[in-house]
């Protein structure tokens, strides 16, 4: 029978080199990232083939009608479908890698957060990892965020410890922004330290409207933003939410700022707004650094809008760079995060620290769903 396992205790003998498909489907509803990557949960090996799978608009609808939660019955048939169409994308990853289910040794599911509020101690990520399991004949490392949010930490972010990894041969202290649906930072130390937290919104506000007035999935190229003017009040309205003056870590849900009001600003203008709200955001991040950071490498689909990237360089007082500047996937990253956090889940490895998510001691998470 299959189900939840508990993860291994690490041993010097255990930590051996894994290769894992990572999965993640993030706050933008854009599809799923799989990626291949090979690590021991310590060190980051190789990373491999990696691919996007656009979900059908039918799919991206249902995930939105569940967002903030739904009753169980209206849940169900959406996790189901999104569970497919995760094994979908775990089946076309194999396909172009050249790859037989038996070389792959964990796939590390996130599943797509429908609720995240870890004040109440909840959070909620649909996929079944059991079902995943049992679909592709592998073993599933699921659920990564609960263990963590019921000890009283934030669930998020979870990337760093696969930031700190990536990163160890970049000149520090270094920022790494990813900017999804929502935006979160990893501050990496000169002497290792980490502080991570949510920003504020990335680009689920500018989807969310682009969307409504164009029917457009995004801003492609920033073209919408970059013929607007921003309305500097909307921003600082945005700064005196709540959210900002509490202290790191902290998380966020992607409906938090969904109240935001752009009444009466053009289309155009309404977009260039919420990419300055976007910057200033991070800006405001930026003050809970202990040291400045030498460089910003940002990553997720906020790196693609050239006049996300434009704002940050003109307001961050460092030099801002892409993930593909220093090597990195910036497509493929998030999804290779978990599937380094599903080796570390294996092990019985910390996930989160104090420092990255608030909880009280390190802490490892997710649980192990076997074939």
């Amino acid at each position: 029978m299959s189900g939840p396992k508990k993860a291994l205790a690490p041993t010097a003998a255990a930590l051996r080199r894994l290769r894992a498909i990572g999965l993640m489907s993030g706050t933008s509803l854009d599809g799923i990232d799989a990626a291949l990557i090979e690590t021991d949960g310590e060190t980051v090996f190789a990373t491999g083939a990696a691919l996007t799978l656009a979900y059908p608009p039918s799919l991206r609808e249902l995930l939105r009608g569940v967002l903030g939660g739904a009753p169980h019955a209206a849940v169900a048939p959406v996790d189901a479908a999104l569970t497919e169409a995760h094994a979908a994308a775990v089946e076309a990853l194999m396909a172009q890698a050249g790859l037989a289910a038996a070389a792959i040794d964990l796939v590390g599911f996130h599943g797509h957060t429908i609720d995240h509020r870890p004040a109440e101690r909840r959070t909620w990520q649909i996929g079944d990892g059991a079902v995943l399991s049992r679909r592709l004949g592998l073993t599933v490392v699921g659920d990564f965020r609960s263990a963590d949010v019921a000890a009283g930490g934030e669930g998020a972010p979870l990337a760093p410890l696969f930031h700190a990894a990536l990163a160890r041969s970049l000149e520090r202290p270094l920022a790494v922004l990813n900017l999804g649906g929502v935006g979160n930072v990893t501050w990496i130390g000169a002497d290792d330290r980490l502080l991570a937290f949510d920003t504020g919104p990335g680009n689920a506000l500018l989807d969310d409207w682009v969307r409504r007035h164009t029917g457009a999935l995004y801003d492609m190229d920033g073209a919408l933003a970059r013929s607007g003017r921003p309305d500097q009040a909307v921003v600082g309205r945005l700064l005196q939410h709540g959210f900002f003056a509490r202290r790191p870590p902290k998380s966020l849900d992607r409906n938090d700022f969904a109240a935001l009001s752009l009444d009466g600003l053009a289309v155009a203008d309404g977009a260039a707004t919420l990419v300055a709200c976007t910057v200033a955001a991070v800006a405001a991040a930026a003050r809970h650094f202990p040291v400045p950071p030498l460089r910003w490498i940002v990553t997720g689909g906020g790196r693609r809008n050239p006049a996300i990237m434009a704002a940050l360089g003109a307001a961050l007082g460092a030099p801002v760079a892409r993930a593909e500047d220093v090597g990195w996937d910036g497509d493929a990253l998030e999804a290779q995060a978990f599937g380094f956090l599903a080796v570390r889940s294996r092990y019985g490895m910390p996930l989160s620290l104090p420092e990255t998510t608030g909880v009280a001691q390190p802490l490892t998470g997710g649980r192990l769903f076997l074939p």
